[in-house]
């Protein structure tokens, strides 16, 4: 499963090949029914706790120039003595979420207006993302939740809407001290900011621990956090939301909550599929007819194949290079039988194109390295381009009627093997099936 982006449509499926040198990281289940691109990837239901009592009184720390959590732990014995661990940090993001009122949210503007400070047929909402500081957001999973609960709870869905992480010059103006935020920053709000403030916390999160958090001014933090002291969830609750908002990690449970746990793992992208279904063709007007004479929109689908990445893959797999070059799949290669003779003239040179012309016909393609080359420099030269057949034609074989056949792969031995001319073609076409 994929992340479908600007694209759009319902569904959409990466085509991955497992390698450690992929771009792209990839968590499956090790119950084997479930595998998706992490910025797709759901978990399985974790629980949250904001009930736990507190580790203790709420305490103001100074912390100077500690805008981001890497600092904070570093200092933090300075500051307040003993270690910090990023997990024991919530880390806070502010977004703010824009858009126009649909006709239908405009004839409910007046409420709107009343409630949420909507104005000039607009909507402007602030949301708080908290994560353990070990943890990183995912944008897709925090974009989606956010679209449906402003469907659900706020009944408004609207148009060009666009979501953004705050700049700091509007964080200032709303009144968010960037670098300092806490999950509870609301309550430093005017009333108009804050009744459009909105928090949206993952379950890791979401616990009764010891917790360091923004204080909500400039160069202090929180010790002893507590989501139940700190704020009133009892008269917040409407506006505290928890859902799954981060990257998935390794023993995350499975999304099919079966048990299965997802492990991490890298992999190339060779292919790409969008299930884009009516959203391009009711846009633009395209319709057919369907089996009843009946006018509907045409089901679209985006199909990308990566012709670069595959062969990148076909390399980067196990087996595909070892320390002398490629080692390339006959389906891909460019060759499928080099043809390499030994000072290419006179008898060679008229063996070595009879062959090549036999295997031609046979449907292979053949490549003659006709070079001025030394032997070596062809053997070298043959390995790291990786065709997967070598055929060798020289002086000494020839003497006793023989070529030598050598898979790039080595399936027929380190150093190939002798046979003769006559059956030569023949035993290319029995070793390539298999490379």
């Amino acid at each position: 499963e994929a992340e479908s982006g600007p694209i759009g449509g319902s569904a959409s499926h990466e085509f991955m090949v497992p390698s450690p040198t992929g771009e792209d990281v990839i968590l499956k289940s090790d119950k084997g029914n479930y595998a998706a691109n992490v910025e797709k990837c759901e978990t399985g239901s974790r629980t949250h706790d904001f009930s736990g009592e507190p580790t203790g009184d709420l305490k103001e720390v100074q912390t100077p120039q500690c805008t981001s959590i890497d600092e904070l732990c570093a200092n933090w014995k300075r500051f307040a003595g003993g270690k910090l661990k990023p997990e024991h940090v919530l880390k806070t993001l502010v977004f703010r979420i824009e858009g126009e009122l649909t006709d239908s949210e405009k004839e409910n503007e007046q409420e709107l207006r009343e409630k949420y400070g909507c104005s000039e047929k607009k909507f402007a909402f602030n949301w708080i993302a908290v994560l353990r500081g070990d943890h990183d957001l995912n944008e897709s999973k925090f974009r989606r939740q956010l679209l449906a609960l402003h469907k659900r709870e706020m009944k408004l869905v609207g148009k060009n809407v666009e979501l953004r992480l705050m700049d700091e010059a509007l964080a200032k103006k709303v009144g968010f001290e960037i670098g300092y935020v806490g999950p509870d920053a609301f309550r430093n709000l005017g009333s108009h900011e804050a009744s459009r403030t909105y928090v949206l916390v993952d379950p890791d999160a979401a616990q009764s621990q010891f917790w360091v958090a923004g204080a909500n001014k400039p160069n202090f933090h929180h010790m002893h956090f507590n989501w139940k002291r700190d704020i009133d969830l009892q008269h917040e609750k409407e506006r505290i939301f928890v859902h799954d908002i981060r990257n998935a990690i390794d023993d995350d449970p499975s999304p099919k909550n079966d048990g299965g746990l997802l492990h991490t793992t890298r992999g190339i992208e060779i292919g790409h599929v969008f299930k884009l279904g009516t959203k391009y063709t009711k846009a633009l007007d395209v319709e057919v007819l369907d089996e009843n004479n009946h006018r509907v929109p045409l089901i679209m689908g985006c199909y990308g194949i990566g012709a670069n990445r595959i062969l990148a893959a076909a390399i980067e797999r196990e087996g595909g290079y070892d320390e002398n070059g490629i080692i390339c799949p006959v389906s891909i290669a460019p060759f499928a039988v080099l043809i390499t003779p030994i000072n290419y003239q006179g008898a060679i040179q008229e063996t070595a194109d009879r062959l090549a012309a036999e295997l031609d016909q046979r449907g292979h393609d053949v490549l003659i390295d006709d070079r001025n080359e030394r032997p070596g420099v062809k053997f070298k030269d043959a390995d790291l381009i990786g065709i997967p057949l070598r055929i060798t034609v020289g002086e000494k074989g020839l003497t006793t009627g023989n070529v030598e056949l050598k898979a790039r792969n080595g399936s027929n031995g380190p150093k190939g093997e002798l046979v003769p001319l006559e059956h030569a073609a023949d035993k290319a076409d029995e070793l390539l099936k298999d490379l």
